[in-house]
């Protein structure tokens, strides 16, 4: 727990004192890691799920309670977060309020994300489907990626998402054409 209250002042700079009792964002994060998660991998899946719930309507924040979460995770200014079941992320991610990882309904099995190290998930982010997203990415606030890789070292914004940048290098390229960049 110490590592998550750790995060909290790294990321966040108006962080005072012991004011992170009262973020949001710490409250889902330890009701998941420290309840509902290992509650889902000792197969008591409705009580997981209650817990998750009761998380949800406490902070407006919703994480599956089978999601994997890496150290570091950070939310800032958490409101109308969603994070799917199959979900997995790394360490040293941020997300901000309105971000949705999740699923487009279509696939069965792994049907969320895998997010790399030190993703940083803009406002209003919307990241959907079975797909990877690389290390040290950066998706800019009301991003859509839909069913499309996105490659280490890189911002991506619009909607549909289109990198911009890429190993530091300004560049225009829709996520279609990322395989060329492997």
């Amino acid at each position: 727990m110490f590592e998550d209250i750790k995060v909290i002042y790294k990321n966040d700079p108006a962080a005072k004192g012991i004011q992170f009792i009262l973020y949001p964002g710490f409250h889902a994060i330890v009701m998941h890691r420290y309840v509902a998660h290992p509650l889902y991998n000792m197969h008591l899946r409705f009580w997981a799920r209650l817990v998750s719930q009761i998380s949800r309507f406490m902070t407006g924040i919703e994480i599956h309670p089978g999601a994997k979460i890496g150290k570091g995770f950070f939310i800032d200014h958490g409101s109308a977060i969603v994070i799917g079941e199959t979900a997995e992320l790394g360490e040293n991610c941020i997300v901000f309020h309105n971000v949705t990882i999740g699923g487009t309904g279509k696939h069965q099995g792994k049907r969320h994300p895998t997010v790399g190290d030190n993703v940083l998930f803009g406002t209003g982010a919307t990241v959907l489907g079975p797909i990877k997203i690389g290390n040290n990415v950066k998706i800019g606030a009301e991003t859509v990626v839909i069913m499309h890789d996105v490659p280490n070292n890189c911002t991506v914004v619009g909607a549909p998402g289109r990198i911009v940048k890429l190993n530091g290098l300004k560049i225009d390229m829709p996520l279609e054409r990322t395989k060329e960049v492997e």
